[in-house]
């Protein structure tokens, strides 16, 4: 026998001896002519067969063994010589962008350069910078950061003196918002042009709007009577919020694991006194039974979600929002850098926390058109259960797969997403992808959802059994502690192959 495999499919050709023998067990007659023209028939047969099945348009061929084709040994990742290296030794300049983003998305980034890394990949520091302008714009994101900061001190501290003085909460948000007008207008307009370019069409009209009236009355000065009226007519429930905000904040930054120590030595061995102090100024509770590293941890969270409430009102703060910034905190020792990084990440997550969900439905929306394009036979089975609105991997959307996998392989995926959307944005990249698409070099905005798609279809044969959404959703669950971040990103490439310009974008 000849056992060859084709997408998955295991094709099983006899031999002319084999069948020879098969034959000559049920017949008494044989015809050895005829037993080799049938035997080279059914290889014909097979070999055509898979040459169809590479010809229907990249659809894929589905196996209860394995979804995917065999497993790629991951690439080495980008190194600390290979990234010195790429840089112009006069003007400090990236040289080739693509191969260093090439190198990320196929291998990651070795741990010892991953946070500087991480500032151009987030748009820290721009691709295309000297060193003489990354170190301007890092002295001026500082500047803006520090307002953000003294404003967070500022309403705090007033708010905690007497919440129900309305007249000095109106007089305190007055001076504060007067004093908004001259930081962050370009990162704030920036922001707002980068969320609507990550929006559908859906959705575009009334964020737009809505970002507008935002830029209005944050980065205006209110110089006429009707603008001071309406700051102070929205001034008492924007203190509301922000006080909402804190507690839940808070609340969360205390559950934090301890899992990104290994990560980070210099904040691992932090002092008891440091970690106290920086607990005391954001108003960190309920933190005694922490230990110092962990204090400290939370507290750099609460001080930056803090600084994002007011930087983007709109969102403001919602649970699973400390999960993501954790990472960020853990690598980067400046709270600024923390800050911005994390600005640049909720371009895109931000939307997973709307409260109309329009963010949500898109992805799930493109998750099930996946299926329904590169796996029928399981979206089939979904939709026989009324499940092909894929709310059972409503969590790994959300969060960016955080609760699924561990410390190490969150960072690992979310980087390679990054430079994976940093490739995308550069048109040439994405040409030459086209051009190499039978190499499955295709470069996507929404890996993470292929990649979400890739993890149900590794437990197709288990989802397959299931009679309805809560067996499917237990299954989701259980995922977590048992994915292979590569194993995933190779079975996501894979589907992005298979439905480019088959599904909507």
């Amino acid at each position: 026998m000849i056992y060859y495999q084709a997408y998955g499919t295991l094709i099983v050709i006899p031999l002319p001896g084999t069948l020879h023998s098969a034959m000559s067990s049920s017949s008494p007659m044989r015809n050895p002519s005829l037993e080799s023209s049938v035997a080279v028939g059914v290889a014909i047969t097979a070999v055509a067969g898979v040459a169809v099945a590479a010809a229907v348009g990249g659809t894929l061929i589905y196996s209860r063994r394995s979804p995917f084709r065999r497993r790629k040994k991951r690439k080495s990742p980008l190194s600390e010589k290979q990234w010195r290296d790429a840089f112009d030794p006069e003007s400090g300049r990236l040289i080739d962008q693509h191969k260093v983003l090439k190198k990320i998305r196929h291998g990651g980034i070795d741990r010892s350069i991953r946070a500087e890394v991480w500032l151009f990949l987030l748009g820290f520091y721009d691709l295309d910078s000297t060193q003489e302008e990354r170190e301007a714009e890092e002295c001026r994101k500082r500047d803006v950061y520090r307002d953000l900061r003294t404003q967070c001190d500022t309403l705090r501290g007033n708010v905690s003196e007497d919440v129900a003085d309305l007249n000095g909460v109106d007089k305190t948000i007055d001076t504060e918002l007067g004093a908004s007008s001259s930081f962050g207008l370009e990162e704030q307009q920036m922001f707002a042009k980068n969320a609507d370019s990550e929006m559908d069409s859906s959705e575009e009209a009334s964020e737009k709007e809505h970002r507008a009236e935002v830029a209005t009355t944050t980065a205006t000065p209110a110089s006429t009577a009707m603008e001071n009226q309406n700051i102070k007519d929205g001034c008492l429930k924007d203190t509301e919020d922000f006080i909402t905000w804190q507690r839940i904040m808070r609340l969360d930054a205390v559950r934090m694991n301890a899992e990104w120590v290994p990560y980070s030595p210099s904040q691992a061995n932090v002092s008891e006194e440091v970690a106290g102090e920086l607990a005391t100024s954001v108003g960190l509770k309920d933190d005694e039974h922490l230990e110092p590293c962990r204090q400290h941890h939370a507290a750099r969270l609460v001080g930056i979600l803090e600084a994002y409430a007011l930087f983007d009102p709109e969102t403001g703060y919602c649970q699973g929002m400390s999960d993501l910034l954790s990472p960020f905190v853990a690598l980067l020792d400046e709270d600024y850098q923390a800050f911005w990084c994390f600005v640049q990440f909720m371009n895109t997550a931000r939307h997973n926390f709307r409260l109309d969900e329009a963010g949500i439905r898109r992805q799930l929306n493109k998750i099930s058109s996946i299926f329904k394009v590169g796996d029928p036979h399981l979206y089939s089975h979904l939709e026989s259960m009324d499940a092909q609105d894929c709310y059972f991997v409503y969590r790994m959307v959300v969060v960016l797969l955080r609760r699924e996998l561990t410390f190490e392989q969150t960072i690992s995926l979310w980087e390679v997403i990054w430079a994976e959307k940093r490739a995308a944005g550069i048109s040439h990249v994405r040409t030459l992808s086209w051009r190499k698409s039978r190499k499955r070099s295709y470069v996507t905005d929404d890996l993470i959802l292929f990649v979400i798609a890739a993890a149900v279809r590794q437990k197709r044969k288990l989802i397959e059994k299931c009679k309805g959404m809560d067996e499917i959703l237990r299954e989701c669950n259980s995922m977590a502690g048992h994915l292979d971040v590569w194993s995933l990103l190779d079975d996501a490439r894979e589907l992005v192959s298979a439905v480019q310009g088959r599904i909507p974008e």
